[in-house]
């Protein structure tokens, strides 16, 4: 003891033997003396009570000279103690991974293999466990397909930097975001626009973790959650192939076109309640992910989106030719804009424009006949407030007459009821045009969808004053006027919906596209 608290002159160490090794034969040859001391220390615990420790230590502090040696003695006590403790620590964890190595079955790589099939969160808890998970969970080949979406706030900033940091250029699949309940799966019909505050599963977050606080990272994504895609010139984001962003209310236009101009070989894309642009996103879309095989997006706000312009239609056709599935849910779209879309793509398959305001249906006259739409296996038009019966007719029609040969669901459910030819307030809720029953006769491989209420009207003045006024955004006062050949036009005061209710070609008149009016005949739509 006194050895290790007062050491020795060099030169008497250097002249005093050590008879450590006669007193200890079992000790290697090769031992220095403070391997002999340390051994020797340790051992006392063994033989010796705590108290006879505790009694030499203060032998030791009583023979000092002074206060200030007593004070260096017990400073170096406390150091050799916190040496000796971090050593032993040490020791432990090589001795458990060790242990580990040996017992667990599987050689690194194949350890690899198998972190790289687990989840985000699943990875975290088994890099937790030990070195050995530890240095295997840190190859980039286990965050190739990086998944950080919650149900509330949980991931930030730091978090997704770090994911992708650790992937490097192995990235290839990136979710982000909030996703409302276990419920709701990308792609089906439920919506996926999500908000905290109306939430009902978030009896164990505070809406105070979302706010950065003094050593403490905020809870929440904000705009520059995408920015290490864009780190090393774009390395990471190269060779990204699926990339879904859900809710993140903080996601400007500018923050999203950065990342997917990084993003060249992006394959998938989905975006759900981000407060975006939809004609700037698509845009960006048909710029810089020329290889995109499927677009998702679903508005954050329903209805009131009317950015996307015929041009900007015909750049994605022409720049995103391998496109096979098109979802683009709650936004102000009109039939002209859509039929670009559909008979543009030639490889199209599926098509989901549910909650779409303005469809009326006139897109799916002759949509089967040559190009882009003949294709479909999937075509989804739940909820769209303003399609007619009569154009629904129409098309079933054409499939009884041997178009869509490749159509096996079609989803026409309306929770209001399909409007009418001559007036969408007057609405259908049992059609008697609608060759239903003869499609499922002639064609029994469709799974066909036609889901409407039992009874009821199709609006409450009342409610729908109330809900102009609750949600800041006014229908338009409509007038409707019945003209010969049966189409509807309407008159609206200023309102964010304009002339939902006509052929929707105003604004092809102006931006340099042929036009017909719209009849039964077929609809082309050329650049001139």
């Amino acid at each position: 003891m006194d050895t290790l608290l007062h050491p020795a002159p060099t030169s008497s160490m250097a002249k005093r033997p050590c008879s450590s090794s006669s007193q200890n034969p079992r000790l290697p040859s090769h031992f220095s003396q403070m391997d002999h001391l340390l051994h020797s220390f340790l051992s006392l615990t063994d033989s010796s009570p705590p108290i006879s420790l505790d009694l030499a230590f203060d032998r030791l502090l009583d023979s000092s000279p002074s206060d200030a040696d007593q004070s260096l003695l017990i400073d170096r006590a406390h150091k050799l103690g916190s040496l000796l403790l971090r050593a032993a620590n040490r020791s432990a964890r090589k001795r458990a991974s060790l242990h580990n190595s040996i017992a667990w079955a599987l050689p690194p790589d194949l350890t690899i293999k198998v972190f790289s099939m687990l989840d985000s969160q699943s990875l975290c808890y088994a890099a937790a466990t030990c070195s050995m998970f530890n240095k295997c969970a840190m190859d980039p080949l286990c965050y190739v397909n990086i998944d950080l979406t919650t149900v509330v706030p949980k991931v930030n900033n730091a978090v997704v930097s770090t994911m992708i940091q650790r992937a490097g250029k192995s990235l290839q699949s990136l979710k982000l975001g909030i996703v409302p309940g276990p419920t709701a799966s990308p792609g089906s019909c439920q919506p996926l626009v999500y908000s905290i505050r109306n939430s009902v599963d978030v009896s164990g977050f505070s809406w105070n973790d979302k706010r950065t606080r003094q050593g403490k990272e905020s809870s929440i994504l904000t705009r520059s959650c995408l920015h290490p895609l864009s780190a090393d010139n774009g390395a990471t984001g190269n060779l990204l192939r699926r990339l879904h962003l859900y809710n993140i209310e903080r996601m400007d236009n500018a923050s999203l076109c950065v990342a997917l101009a990084a993003c060249p070989s992006l394959l998938d894309l989905e975006i759900v309640g981000l407060h975006v642009e939809l004609r700037q996103t698509l845009m960006s879309v048909s710029t810089n992910c020329h290889l995109i095989e499927r677009l998702f997006f679903e508005s954050s706000k329903t209805g009131r989106d009317d950015s996307l312009k015929s041009p900007t239609c015909v750049d994605l056709v022409n720049n995103c030719p391998n496109l096979s599935s098109l979802s683009l849910r709650g936004f102000k779209l009109h039939d002209y804009k859509v039929r670009i879309l559909v008979k543009g793509f030639r490889k199209l398959k599926y098509a989901d424009f549910s909650t779409s305001y303005s469809i009326t249906g006139t897109f799916l006259r002759n949509l089967g006949s040559g190009g882009g739409g003949n294709l479909l296996e999937v075509l989804i038009l739940r909820d769209c407030m303003h399609l007619r019966e009569v154009e629904v007719a129409r098309f079933l029609t054409a499939v009884l007459a041997g178009d869509f040969k490749l159509l096996r669901h079609l989803d026409i459910s309306n929770r209001e009821g399909l409007a009418s030819e001559g007036d969408w307030y007057q609405r259908s809720y049992n059609s008697s045009i609608i060759p239903l029953k003869q499609v499922l006769e002639v064609r029994p491989n469709i799974c066909l969808l036609a889901e409407f209420p039992s009874e009821g009207c199709f609006i409450d003045v009342d409610h729908m004053i109330e809900s102009d006024i609750n949600s800041d955004v006014s229908l338009p006062s409509q007038l409707s006027i019945h003209t010969s050949d049966g189409s509807l036009l309407m008159s609206s005061s200023e309102s964010s919906y304009n002339s939902d209710h006509g052929s929707g070609n105003e604004e092809y008149q102006d931006s340099g596209f042929v036009i017909y009016e719209e009849s039964s005949d077929e609809i082309d739509y050329l650049v001139v």
